[in-house]
């Protein structure tokens, strides 16, 4: 569906993103694991448009989707914002719903899966962080974007919250859409994501299923003794 192609962000002398690259394939839930500072938020403003980038492209069918052009193709959900900090949550999706054309057949399955009955007359601003990303993750997947990208979506959320939030996003891609999500918790990761793209100081340290990642590390020496998401990423970082 998307190429991203040596994307390259600096500040000044520091180089946040080298040389980037991946897919983004069609229906899938695709997780870009790295630490704190890896680069993970840099790379999805840049993805979005909301960064200048200093090199490479996101390609679309074979074409070289301008920053301008992505939003058609992409929708960013940044982590820890309240937008409309006065409006309620009922206003919010019917908001999102409007002004950006989202998927009015999918709301009440949005309410039930992120539980927000209860919360639907209360203003955004006086949420818990849990509450307002639950309710933020449900404007997300009522838009009408191919591919929606997630920073931290399991971020203020407990065991519980985060096992039903995947369980949605599992849902939504089963319906036919495509996720990115950026995750630095690789438990969380290891239970939702299809593929993985291993970040680590701002490149790409190795893209692919578990099993593709393991073999990986396993031709460079460096396989781990138990093959799970943790070990590999600690082998191939």
């Amino acid at each position: 569906m998307v190429r991203v192609s040596h994307l390259t962000k600096r500040y000044g002398q520091l180089t946040a993103l080298s040389d980037v690259s991946f897919s983004i394939r069609p229906g899938e839930v695709l997780g870009v694991i790295g630490p704190n500072g890896s680069g993970k938020t840099t790379l999805f403003e840049c993805l979005a448009g909301v960064l200048p980038d200093d090199g490479g492209a996101v390609v679309q069918d074979g074409r070289s989707l301008a920053p301008g052009e992505r939003h058609s193709v992409l929708f960013y959900l940044p982590d820890a914002i309240a937008p409309w900090p006065a409006q309620p949550v009922r206003w919010a999706l019917d908001f999102a719903l409007g002004f950006f054309g989202g998927r009015r057949d999918a709301l009440d399955e949005m309410i039930r899966q992120f539980d927000l009955d209860a919360i639907l007359d209360s203003p955004i601003g006086t949420l818990s962080k849990g509450q307002r990303k639950r309710a933020l993750l449900a404007v997300t997947l009522l838009m009408p974007q191919p591919v929606l990208l997630a920073d931290e979506p399991f971020e203020g959320l407990d065991l519980r919250q985060t096992r039903e939030v995947a369980s949605a996003l599992r849902a939504c891609v089963a319906g036919g859409r495509t996720l990115v999500l950026s995750i630095h918790q690789i438990v969380d990761a290891a239970r939702i994501c299809d593929r993985f793209v291993l970040l680590s100081g701002g490149r790409v340290r190795g893209e692919g299923t578990l099993a593709e990642l393991a073999a990986m590390a396993a031709s460079r020496g460096a396989a781990p003794p138990d093959p799970d998401l943790e070990e590999v990423f600690l082998a191939l970082t």
